[in-house]
């Protein structure tokens, strides 16, 4: 019989059977993330299910981050209903400032190679990094999650992606993950699982590859997996393999209104930009900061009048991090405003709000139209070097015009 793919083994662990691509398999989670943005629904279902325990209160986790902190009465009630629910069933709840779900989840250690994680937030699918299947579900799959332990999937086919090559200075994580949003298409992994592989791996962070596992969703795809004690077989069949060399990937950024509209930095320098985000589960990481105040000492000077920087740590240990090194200290002294941790700007739903018609810089995962509270606004998704970089121009500039750096 043909080998298996890293999905295959993992849903076949989990299931108890042998489960190939296209099988609808029922298997037992290890981990179940929920979030404040849909956590209500999430509770009505499981009240509706007639819901009256959680199958292991240690491996469900809700995390109050989107709207961190709640700007009205009604998030903030969202808040209260999700820390009753909490209290009343034993689960960990993230308080406002924790930050982001599958962060937090990476950061304790709650993500083991070979596990089946299930979340609430489509960018669950970070947490592959770990050599972990995570992939985003619903309300309803995720309140039948936690009473019962168990969630149903179809096994995806998978593409093989084989990393190869050494990465040019001032390229980073996030720019393989434009690269390959941009080759892959929006569509290009459509229910499929990502499986990276191939002599670069080794080259790569965790916080790498958290960056590229999470903008995998970006495509489409079901869950993305870096490589771990689960390996898929010699003889295993991909539904399609794909060969990126890091040595010819340069800067990027994606142009407005969609996240695989992306060409080389260079090709998009001199737009005017009005504001600057460096945040959430693509760009909020201790890497991505230093990375952003690196390019501004560099430069030499603060944030360009009329340009508003607005740095949000992806979580709390983040943010202690940085407080420790004097990173956010140094930020603040160079005009960033720094928010609580979470997702802050990223979705519009808490945090700072781009002005009418701004043309906004952004280390998050989505450009959408109105993605981030504002449908007038134009937003550019690029590294945590080349945002730093706008911010100190007050246009787009490839970071490499500002002096020499390694990235990662």
């Amino acid at each position: 019989m043909v080998g298996r793919t890293v999905s295959e083994k993992i849903l076949s662990a989990k299931a108890g059977r042998d489960a190939r691509a296209g099988d609808v398999v029922v298997c037992r989670v290890d981990r179940v993330l929920g979030t404040d943005a849909s956590g209500p629904m999430t509770i009505d279902y499981f009240e509706r299910m007639g819901g009256d325990r959680v199958f292991d209160p240690t491996r469900v986790m809700f995390a109050l981050d989107h709207y961190s902190p709640p700007s009205i009465p009604a998030t903030r009630a969202f808040h209260e209903r999700i820390r009753a629910f909490g209290q009343r069933f034993g689960v960990t709840v993230l308080e406002v400032g924790d930050g982001i779900s599958h962060q937090v989840a990476v950061e304790r250690g709650l993500v083991s190679s070979g596990d089946l994680v299930i979340g609430a937030d489509s960018h669950t699918v970070t947490c592959g990094a770990l050599n972990a299947f995570a992939t985003g579900v619903g309300s309803s799959d995720l309140a039948g999650a936690m009473i019962t332990g168990q969630v149903w999937l179809r096994v995806p086919e998978t593409i093989k992606v084989t990393l190869t090559g050494a990465w040019q200075e001032s390229v980073s994580a996030k720019d393989i993950a434009l690269h390959l949003v941009g080759l892959m298409g929006a569509e290009g992994a459509s229910y499929q699982a990502l499986e990276f592989d191939g002599p670069a791996v080794a080259g790569l962070s965790l916080e790498d590859r958290l960056v590229i596992c999470s903008m995998g969703v970006e495509m489409g795809a079901k869950a993305s997996i870096f490589p771990g004690a689960v390996t898929s077989d010699r003889d295993t069949r991909f539904a399609r393999e794909v060969a990126l060399d890091l040595a010819s990937i340069a800067p990027k950024v994606a142009r407005p209104h969609a996240p695989d509209h992306v060409s080389d930095i260079a090709e998009a320098s001199g737009q005017p930009v009005h504001m600057v985000f460096i945040g959430t589960c693509t760009g909020g990481r201790v890497s991505d900061i230093h990375a952003a105040l690196g390019v501004l000492e560099r430069a030499g000077a603060g944030v360009k009048p009329g340009v508003q920087l607005v740095v949000t740590p992806a979580s709390r240990e983040v943010q202690r991090t940085l407080e420790r090194d004097g990173s956010l200290a140094r930020l603040s002294a160079l005009g960033a405003v720094v928010t609580p941790p979470g997702c802050g700007a990223c979705c519009g739903t808490s945090g700072v709000i781009p002005d009418d018609g701004a043309t906004v810089m952004s280390t998050a995962n989505r450009n959408f139209k109105a993605r981030m509270g504002r449908s007038s606004a134009s937003i550019y998704l690029a590294s945590a070097a080349a945002c730093a970089a706008a911010a100190v121009t007050g246009s787009i500039t490839d970071p490499r015009t500002l002096g020499p750096d390694n990235a990662h």
